[in-house]
């Protein structure tokens, strides 16, 4: 069994080696040994296997110069250790070295070859087999390049612990340690590329991008993590498609169909070169311009894409690229290849071929590596300049450096810098088991390995916990996840003005170990957009929205497509391409461009503003006016008008005129809180001082006409004392209110927002509209009382109340406060204080020129009426008036009684009232009641009133008359007689009242 078994690995393993003829691997002898996985081609010839002969091994065509190089970084590290004295000394570190043609399927044909040497090893079958040629294990391998290779690479070292450095394999799927056991690399991972370009994306304030990714585990997973970011930064996509190299025609021109059509200019690429270089040739073939690259690292320095016939197409590329290191030597030792001299590299004689564009002439014309390149060069990627079939012979004396090839562009050194690094790590791990103490070691019970019996399980754990300084002085270090963090370079393509070749200008980096926001710096003006403009372009679905717009969502369209649609009042935005508006706070506003906020328009019935000057002008006019009657009255205080009309009570009435003109005042200027608990009290108490006066006294003199003779004690009721004290008591009422009114709901100054958006109205709240109420509500009632009374007496002597004026002052003032009620309800603002002002203003003057006009008229401009016969002969008239009533009314009645009886045959007085000429008055009339008497003597007087005219007759008519005629005029004589002197009795009482 175990002969069977020891069998079926060697054929295995002859199997593995046989497929790789010496031309096809790069080898070295040695203590031990690391394999190395590199793409020395871009690809493999398609063949279909229809399997009627034996499957032969595919062919790889379209040689990589920069594999070939990357290839010579790692047989350069290793000579370079073999040649130190202190790392890995008296110990030879030897490689076995392949081509993967970028392929899967070539890749795991070379890791089997590891595989199988290894597991002869650990079976120990020495004893059994004669294996006289023993190989040792690969305890390591360098590589692959695609993560899609490396990933099924993994899958297989994985199953027996061989630790795999990748030098270019950034797929952030290889960073699941349950999955890829021994998978470790010197690159980071996508993780990072992808984030930073989301923020590039964003930095340019683009937001309209398509995506393009290689068809495998480099493609898909970095594209995916991009999206993730591009989600967070609120980026759409517009297209998203996948590509391979090995993609047919009609793919590739739906690929094509969707990036012409689509609107978005920036196109985000993760992909190797090999597989997007198909999609590029028919993109130049169809000449789409105008499109801006986002390049991942994998293609960002490919000299597949990189090629100065795509530039008028590619020209916008922004890519990244490792950080650049250096190699000490390494340049001279790229130099120095030949296929004579490099006998352990059997890839230097294909190199040299494809390089001269010529064949060696110890291989046939028709050799795997000629016919790779005629079927490159028909492709138009080989690196020769040849049209015809076959190659001239090569002469050995070619000078490398006069060809140009990506292979000594070594000006920026970082795939191959990083295969350096990789070897290193390797080599230190190395030395770590070389110098390991034992009882110090990472093993069980501290021990160590031992370093010439070492295998690869042992190398990696060494591997997971390595730490060392490198040629540049960085530390070196893999986190547990295998990954190295690292910095990228952010480069433009640019043409060179010397040779027309593309180059690679570094505009800026990406620091991974800055803070987020921190972490991209990026040179502008180095940028060219298409190889020769400054100017940013635009890749955006809408365009941006100015400062006072926002945007607005279009229904079935993307996020980035949008309207924009103006901030409505009281919002703004300040910036572009604002999602929302904010609002403004509450005592701003918007501008006019919804830009900014503004401080809001305040508002109040100003001392300054045009209508609140005309008021106060008005109220220090009705101030003045008030003032000026009170100066009148007090200079002429003694005179009879001022007398008749109550002179305390007119002092007081004025006096209240002023408080009433003053309280306006309170209604204009800013309100504060104690202007706001001052002016409706003001307002209220005076007008109710006013109409109390007015009331008391008209009620006063209401009281004595109606009385029949004024008694001593109507005099005493009717004393100042009492009137005054009367005036107290209504006006305290008011004051109550007003007390209960500021202590239970007192009023304060109010900023109102709510009336309208862009103004302040600074006005006072009542506190309660009830108080306010109450207040208005008691001054009406005792103006309607005081109404009342004013119309009762109406006929008075004018003297006493001028009740006519007075009726008409109390008709103005319901008037105005009437039309208060729903003036003040239906205004707001500014206006509510006006209107109040306006009633205020409007019924005091209407009181002020009512009352006392006429009488200051009579003061200053008919001094002959104010005298105290004119004063008396009014309340004479009113005492004819009212004897003429009364007698009337009896000679209506005696009429009456004599056509009852009958009649007469006598002679009838000429007149209702008769008496002798010598008829002495046992009350002197007034002076010009006398006056009137003498003129009238003889003659007749009439006194008219509403009911009829009565004539007053001093002298009668001597007609012939019956004794019994003479008897009945004189019975009626002496009753008419006796209700005269009634009246004449109570004139005289008042007048000391006057």
């Amino acid at each position: 069994m175990t002969s069977y078994s020891c069998y079926l690995i060697l054929l295995l393993f002859t199997w593995s080696t046989a497929a790789y003829g010496p031309n096809q691997r790069a080898q070295k002898k040695g203590d031990i040994i690391l394999g190395g996985l590199f793409p020395i081609h871009f690809g493999v010839a398609a063949k279909d296997q229809d399997l009627k002969s034996r499957p032969e091994s595919v062919e790889c065509i379209r040689y990589n110069f920069r594999g070939f190089r990357w290839l010579q970084a790692m047989i350069f590290a290793i000579e370079e250790i073999n040649s130190s004295p202190t790392l890995l000394p008296n110990m030879t570190l030897g490689y076995r070295i392949f081509d993967t043609c970028n392929t899967v399927s070539k890749a795991l044909e070379a890791t089997l070859s590891f595989v199988a040497q290894n597991k002869i090893d650990s079976l120990n079958l020495d004893e059994f087999c004669n294996c006289s040629e023993h190989i040792p294990s690969t305890i390591a391998v360098v590589g692959a390049t695609g993560s899609g290779i490396s990933t099924a690479v993994a899958n297989l070292l994985g199953l027996f612990y061989i630790p795999q450095v990748s030098y270019a394999s950034s797929s952030r799927l290889l960073s699941n340690k349950n999955q890829f056991k021994s998978f470790l690399r010197t690159i980071p991972n996508d993780e990072h590329q992808a984030t930073a370009m989301a923020d590039i994306i964003e930095y340019f304030r683009w937001n309209w991008v398509g995506t393009i990714a290689a068809d495998d585990d480099y493609g898909r997973p970095g594209i995916e993590k991009f999206r993730e970011e591009a989600e967070e930064r609120d980026i759409c996509i517009d297209f998203s498609e996948l590509i391979s190299q090995y993609s047919d025609e009609e793919e590739i021109q739906q690929v094509v169909e969707v990036i012409q059509n689509s609107t978005a200019r920036v196109i985000v690429v993760f992909s190797s070169g090999p597989d997007l270089e198909p999609l590029i040739r028919e993109i130049v073939r169809r000449n789409i311009t105008g499109k801006i690259w986002l390049a991942s690292e994998a293609w960002a320095s490919s000299s597949l894409i990189a090629m100065p016939e795509f530039f008028r197409v590619i020209g916008s590329t922004i890519g990244f690229a490792l950080k650049a290191g250096q190699i000490p030597g390494f340049r001279e030792f790229l130099q120095k290849v030949h296929p004579k001299k490099s006998t352990n590299n059997g890839f230097a004689k294909e190199f040299w071929e494809e390089t001269f564009n010529c064949y060696l002439p110890d291989g046939s014309k028709n050799s795997p590596a000629s016919t790779s390149f005629h079927k490159g060069h028909e492709e138009g990627l080989g690196a020769g300049n040849g049209t015809s079939a076959f190659r001239s012979p090569c002469t050995g004396d070619e000078n490398i450096t006069s060809v140009e090839t990506p292979y000594l562009d070594y000006t920026h050194l970082r795939i191959s810098y990083n295969v350096y690094l990789a070897v290193y790590s390797i080599a230190h791990a190395l030395q770590d088991i070389y110098t390991c103490t034992p009882g110090k070691g990472l093993f069980t019970n501290g021990s160590c390995a031992d370093i010439k019996k070492v295998e690869a399980w042992q190398v990696l754990k060494h591997l997971r916990h390595l730490n060392f300084t490198n040629n540049m002085g960085e530390q070196v270090d893999f986190d547990e996840f295998g990954d190295l963090v690292g910095n990228y370079s952010i480069i433009n393509w640019h043409l060179s003005p010397e040779d027309g070749s593309v180059v690679f200008e570094e505009v800026g980096h990406y620091n991974v170990y800055a803070k987020k926001g921190e972490r991209l710096f990026i040179n502008e003006n180095k940028i060219l957009w298409g190889g020769f403009s400054k100017e940013v372009p635009f890749s955006n679905c809408s365009r941006d929205c100015l400062p006072g717009t926002r945007k607005g969502i279009i229904e079935g369209e993307p996020t980035c497509c949008f309207e924009c649609v103006d901030c409505p009042d009281g919002e703004y935005s300040d910036e572009t391409d604002a999602s929302a508006c904010d609002k403004c706070p509450e005592d701003y506003w918007s501008n006019e461009n919804h830009t900014s906020c503004i401080p809001k328009q305040i508002e109040f019935l100003a001392w300054t503003e045009p209508f609140g000057i005309a008021l106060t002008l008005f109220a220090v006019l009705g101030i003045f006016l008030t003032s000026f009657v009170l100066g009148v009255f007090t200079k002429f205080r003694n005179t009879p008008i001022v007398k008749a009309t109550n002179r305390e009570l007119s002092y007081l009435l004025l006096f209240s005129l002023l408080c009433c003109f003053s309280s306006s005042l309170f209604f204009i200027g800013e309100p504060q809180n104690w202007t706001c608990r001052l002016r409706q009290p003001a307002f209220g108490i005076s007008f109710v001082l006013c109409i109390s006066c007015i009331l008391v006294k008209t009620n006063r003199v209401l009281l004595v006409f109606e009385a029949k003779i004024p008694t001593s004690l109507h005099r005493k009721w009717w004393g100042l004392n009492l009137q005054f004290l009367l005036v107290f008591l209504c006006t305290f009422v008011q004051i109550v209110i007003c007390v209960i009114w500021l202590y239970t709901a007192p009023p304060s100054s109010y900023r109102n927002h709510e009336l309208e958006d862009e103004i302040i109205f600074i006005t006072c709240h009542e506190g309660s509209l009830m108080a306010l109420g109450f207040l208005i509500g008691y001054t009406c009632l005792l103006a309607a009382i005081c109404f009342f009374f004013a119309f009762k007496s109406r006929k008075l002597p004018e003297n006493f109340n001028e009740a006519k004026f007075i009726t008409f002052s109390m008709l103005i003032f319901f008037i105005v406060w009437i039309s208060f009620i729903p003036a003040y309800a239906s205004t707001y603002g500014k206006f509510v204080s006006a209107v109040e002002v306006i009633a205020i203003l409007a019924a005091s003057f209407g009181l002020l020129a009512c009352i006392f006009f006429n009488k200051v008229y009579i003061i200053l401009f008919k001094p002959s009426r104010n005298t105290i016969e004119e004063v008396r002969c009014s309340t004479a008239a009113h005492a004819f008036k009212v004897a003429a009533r009364a007698t009337l009314r009896r000679s209506n009645v005696s009429r009456k009684r004599s056509n009852s009886l009958g009649g007469s045959t006598g002679s009838t007085p000429s007149s209702s009232i008769s008496s002798k000429s010598n008829h002495e008055d046992p009350f002197p009339l007034p002076a010009c009641a006398e006056r009137q008497r003498q003129q009238q003597r003889g003659c007749k007087q009439k006194v008219s009133f509403g009911s009829g005219t009565v004539t007053l007759s001093l002298s009668f008519e001597e007609p012939q008359k019956n004794a019994m005629a003479n008897r009945n005029a004189k019975r009626r004589n002496s009753l008419e007689a006796q209700n005269s002197d009634d009246s004449l009795m109570r004139h005289r009482a008042l007048l000391p009242l006057q």
